[in-house]
């Protein structure tokens, strides 16, 4: 994140609520300064705040055995020394990747600051990590995820009428369970959703989920809500909206349900809705607008699955690669 690209408020006049991580470690009021001014100027998502918080947090205990406050400066030994922290707690790529990303922000923070003079990671060589390909569904799984027989219960329509929706516009699980009814437009056949920085984007939901949303609409949430009420699209029997626990646990069930043998994770529809989009031909800047990215570079990591998926098909029918394989 630049802090030097816009006109901001002085970062040190953000104001500060003190709060404890997961662990309950109180962070140190210059770093909930910094985490206010991205709440406020940055207009960050709360998990994301939450994931730099736990970063923070990492950062403030290393700091400390090390006798160091968290605006002074500190040596390459000391941050190489938090790097192999790190690797010895056998933390993922992704989560030691976002820990750094995170320290790079926060010295431009204290930078631009005035606390210190230049960034220490600026001359920091980290190897880079390689790409990972989203997990995807393919056809033939999407379909009997969605086609399932149907059961009678309620929570079934329900529950048929989220994964229609989720894999018809590629939503987070966030924002299909925090979306509210008045952001749906069935004529229209759109949604409106609040994704990542509070920022707005319009989805079209397609035939199929238009249907079962209808459904849903006519004949269960009524029913489920018992003459409650609640602004939230799909609920619960108990009135509120579903939690994104829930919803993992709905889509786990259905997957057994139809026989898919690989783990599956609900986020594995939103890659499959933009793969399935770019293998059909569609433009990449529209995928982009769906999915709600603010950079198409990260909506360009679909394209890679695409690359990969043809790479395998070449492999296995082309002929002169058929022969080869045969000899």
């Amino acid at each position: 994140m630049r802090f030097a690209a816009r006109p901001v408020r002085s970062p040190l006049r953000t104001p500060v609520l003190l709060m404890t991580t997961s662990t309950g470690q109180i962070l140190d009021p210059l770093a909930e300064r910094y985490l206010g001014h991205l709440r406020v100027e940055g207009g960050l998502a709360t998990n994301t705040l939450e994931a730099y918080r736990r970063d923070l947090g990492k950062w403030q205990a290393f700091l400390a055995q090390q006798q160091v406050g968290m605006g002074e400066a500190v040596t390459p030994h000391q941050l190489t020394g938090f790097l192999s922290s790190l690797h010895a707690r056998r933390l993922s790529s992704v989560s030691t990747a976002r820990t750094l990303s995170t320290l790079r922000g926060w010295f431009r923070f204290l930078v631009r600051a005035g606390l210190l003079p230049v960034s220490p990671m600026q001359d920091l060589s980290v190897a880079r990590r390689a790409v990972r390909l989203p997990k995807t569904l393919t056809m033939a799984e999407v379909t009997a995820l969605l086609d399932l027989p149907p059961l009678p219960t309620l929570e079934d329509q329900r529950d048929r009428a989220m994964l229609e929706l989720m894999y018809a516009s590629g939503l987070r699980v966030s924002e299909l369970v925090s979306v509210e009814l008045i952001r749906l437009d069935l004529g229209a056949g759109c949604l409106r959703i609040l994704g990542k920085g509070s920022k707005e984007r319009l989805v079209p939901i397609g035939e199929a989920a238009r249907a079962a949303l209808t459904q849903y609409l006519d004949h269960v949430r009524s029913a489920l809500l018992n003459r409650r009420t609640s602004r939230a699209l799909f609920v619960s029997r108990r009135g509120g909206a579903l939690t994104r626990q829930a919803f993992w646990k709905i889509v786990s069930r259905r997957a057994r349900r139809a026989g898919i043998a690989k783990p599956i994770s609900p986020h594995m529809l939103r890659h499959s809705f933009a793969t399935h989009l770019l293998e059909g031909g569609a433009d990449l800047r529209a995928v982009q607008a769906m999915l709600g990215h603010a950079d198409i570079a990260t909506t360009q990591i679909y394209t890679h699955v695409e690359r990969s998926r043809l790479k395998q098909v070449h492999r296995q029918f082309f002929p002169r690669q058929v022969r080869a394989l045969k000899k």
